[in-house]
């Protein structure tokens, strides 16, 4: 069995996508209908910079979601790949399970690029600059963190965010707690704690501004059941309902983005193979939970062009 996943913020760097969409009008066109539905030009952006403007959330968003369905699109064009033959799940890190579901029919892609804007302007509007942050763990696993994140806490928000792997968690929190942490990472048996260069607090109780807009927003959004199963986020498990989707969406902006019982989960239903679009960071982590795996990362035309004969 496999699975089709999406990257996470961060995957964001100056000329993404470029050479692929130099290489194929199919690409190209994600890139100009994504443009259209935002009313800029992201695609610029992208390929150009500057990189404080790109890592912008309300940019980095849609643009590593454009980058992703590019990738996946030019190998269902060009390759005659069909999602719902070659894979039997979808999944996606965070801002990654609105490229997923894309991907698997569920949003079309004018309507994902609105909502990643709108999530991205919500989650940095939900806190003021300063008040927030994040850190990653090295080096922990989830009980480990979770233990370090109580003990910081001290009546501050400062929780885990991301359960990537069985050796890194992401804390999330205010901005002091956090620090805490960090401070106190060898206390807890932590190889190291490193505060993130993020805008915001994700993933956390502080994001619940962030949430309501979103439930306003995917209240009237128009999302149907997707090809095959997405694994939320928040639950690890399968889902293909609609309104389940949107409901777990929303709880995904304050709520703990479980990856690593995803994959997990995945590979104890059958899925072995899995195959990243559009980024290099979800197959490694794939690796570290799931060893017997195979994990690939398509970036590249060569990337695409090698899947096609793998599928």
């Amino acid at each position: 069995m496999r699975a089709f996943i999406f990257p996470g913020q961060g995957s964001q760097s100056v000329g993404m996508g470029k050479s692929l969409a130099e290489a194929s009008a199919v690409a190209r066109e994600v890139f100009e209908e994504v443009n259209e539905a935002l009313g800029q030009d992201l695609f610029r952006l992208m390929t150009q910079g500057p990189e404080d403007q790109l890592t912008l959330t309300e940019n980095a968003q849609p643009a590593i979601m454009a980058n992703a369905i590019a990738t996946l699109r030019v190998a269902e064009k060009e390759g005659g790949i069909r999602l719902s033959e070659k894979a039997d799940f979808v999944a996606g890190h965070s801002l990654g399970e609105y490229s997923a579901l894309c991907a698997a029919g569920a949003l079309d892609l004018a309507t994902t690029a609105r909502l990643l804007k709108l999530r991205g302007q919500a989650m940095q509007a939900a806190t003021p600059v300063g008040t927030g942050a994040m850190a990653a763990l090295l080096g922990a696993d989830i009980d480990k963190a979770q233990a370090l994140a109580d003990a910081a806490a001290q009546g501050d928000v400062c929780t885990v965010a991301n359960d990537n792997d069985p050796s890194q968690v992401v804390i999330s929190g205010h901005k002091a707690a956090i620090e805490r942490a960090v401070e106190l990472v060898k206390d807890h048996g932590i190889k190291r704690g490193v505060l993130l260069p993020v805008s915001a607090p994700f993933h956390c109780p502080l994001m619940q501004p962030a949430a309501d807009a979103m439930a306003e927003a995917l209240e009237g959004a128009a999302l149907t059941a997707p090809l095959v199963p997405v694994y939320a986020n928040v639950t690890a498990a399968p889902v293909a309902d609609a309104d389940t989707i949107k409901r777990l969406l929303v709880e995904q902006v304050t709520g703990r983005v479980r990856w690593r019982e995803t994959v997990i989960a995945m590979f104890a239903a059958g899925v072995t193979d899995y195959v990243e679009f559009g980024g290099k960071v979800m197959a490694p982590m794939v690796k570290r939970s799931a060893p017997d795996a195979t994990a690939n990362s398509i970036i590249t035309m060569d990337d695409i062009e090698t899947l096609i004969k793998s599928l």
